[in-house]
């Protein structure tokens, strides 16, 4: 199943699709060589804007909710995957602790946590959950709406190893994106790889540093393909400094709001694009997609205060309210069934394993439809038989455009591992 496009089947991202197709040996080969020197996110998420002139990714997640979104034949995907990075990380891996959001209790997240345990039993693994919870005494069981069960248990910390009672685990993986801060049980651990890394957690990471980084991906996969990188880049930049309480910093923002905002018009102006630029205002750190601001004007600003300290009230970290990051906004020309659709892809270790639509009835295209109201359609990333056929004229399949999906979200996962290293308190060149 393929959303159409409300643009015509011809311009930009047909072109691209076209090169991509063309160029797939190239493309998979430079990937190979970029695996070589980068280690992949253990598992992410991209999300993916089709204008029809432009593809790009709007938000990378290195702690992925979402995993019962993936149809059942795509599970053989995931697990392969999962053998793979295991292998690669712990050959000898028996036991596995998967430590989930700590306060979420929503069954649909939950539904999440019941995929991954069974995606990693199914690769070999004894998989127990581990609570951050604190409310957490005992093992305490919870049943979803389709029956499963799942089994919460209280967190054991003895010495410098994480575990439960009678389980001592090589791997930790945390699906909590850590926005709430580091807790102390997860600190300064050995002999045990918790992943992924403290530092891909919201309390140190930052889009603009994960932008950056796609930023030099998408120029060096623009010069392999002889094509303009903005065509899979939204130009993203960071203001610091802000206090929408006070106002400090809004005269920072508003420059950089406008520059954007011309150099997109310019953009625009050279492909023939008769659409009227917007960026997305949207908080510097995770916020499970609270606080995005659309901003069409840089004149739009000066209300943006009052806006700005009614949608950011909820937000806790201090660094979300201090900075955010100013991007290029990509409209979404997919619908599915009339609504706003948006692809999502999933990869573990460094393949595909699938994805789906995000939907959203009540959302424009020029809007985040990451909020409540959205709904999820597979991908036919599930029919791994359909492999793209570089003869097919561009737009007209599903295959050929899932294939370019995936290589833009393998792009946009090649940056977090730039990301990643460039961040890591361990490396010797860390700032």
């Amino acid at each position: 199943m393929v959303p159409h496009l409300i643009t015509a089947l011809t311009g930009p991202i047909n072109e691209l699709e076209q090169r991509v197709l063309e160029s797939m040996p190239a493309i998979e080969r430079w990937f190979r060589l970029e695996w070589m020197e980068h280690t992949p996110p253990f598992y992410s998420s991209v999300d993916l804007r089709n204008a029809g002139f432009k593809l790009a990714p709007v938000d990378t997640n290195l702690f992925p909710g979402g995993f019962n979104n993936l149809t059942q034949e795509m599970l053989p995907l995931a697990v392969q995957a999962a053998m793979a990075a295991i292998e690669k990380i712990c050959p000898e891996a028996k036991n596995l602790l998967l430590v989930p959001e700590a306060k979420n209790r929503g069954s649909f997240y939950l539904s999440n946590v019941a995929t991954l345990m069974r995606i990693f039993t199914m690769a070999g693994l004894n998989v127990r959950l581990g609570s951050l919870d604190e409310s957490i005494k005992e093992p305490t069981t919870i049943t979803l709406p389709d029956a499963t069960t799942l089994t919460l248990e209280p967190l054991l910390r003895q010495r410098s190893r994480l575990g439960l009672k009678d389980f001592d685990p090589c791997t930790i993986l945390l699906n909590d994106d850590l926005s709430a801060g580091v807790p102390d049980l997860l600190t300064h651990l050995h002999e045990q790889y918790l992943l992924p890394p403290l530092h891909a957690g919201w309390a140190n990471r930052r889009k603009s540093q994960h932008f950056k980084a796609y930023e030099e991906v998408s120029k060096k996969f623009a010069k392999l393909l002889g094509m303009d990188p903005w065509l899979i880049y939204p130009q993203s930049v960071a203001v610091d400094g802000l206090d929408f309480n006070t106002g400090a910093g809004l005269d920072a923002l508003q420059s950089q709001v406008d520059a954007v905002l011309t150099k997109t018009r310019r953009k625009y102006k050279e492909y023939g694009i008769q659409e009227k630029p917007f960026v997305v205002v949207k908080p510097d750190a995770g916020t499970h997609g609270l606080g995005i601001m659309t901003i069409r004007d840089a004149k739009d600003l000066d209300a943006l205060a009052p806006r700005a300290r009614e949608k950011l009230a909820g937000l806790k970290s201090v660094p979300a309210l201090s900075q955010v990051l100013v991007q290029e906004g990509v409209v979404t020309h997919e619908r599915m069934h009339d609504a706003v659709a948006e692809p999502v892809v999933y990869m573990m270790d460094r393949y595909v394993v699938g994805g789906f639509y995000r939907v959203h009835a009540e959302r424009a295209e020029d809007e985040n439809l990451n909020a409540p109201g959205s709904s999820f359609v597979p991908l036919a990333f599930a029919h791994s038989s359909h492999l793209p056929a570089p003869g097919e004229k561009p737009g007209a399949s599903a295959p050929n455009r899932f294939y370019m999906y995936g290589v833009i979200g393998r792009l946009a996962m090649l940056a977090a591992s730039y990301e990643l290293e460039t961040t890591d308190p361990e490396a010797e060149d860390y700032a």
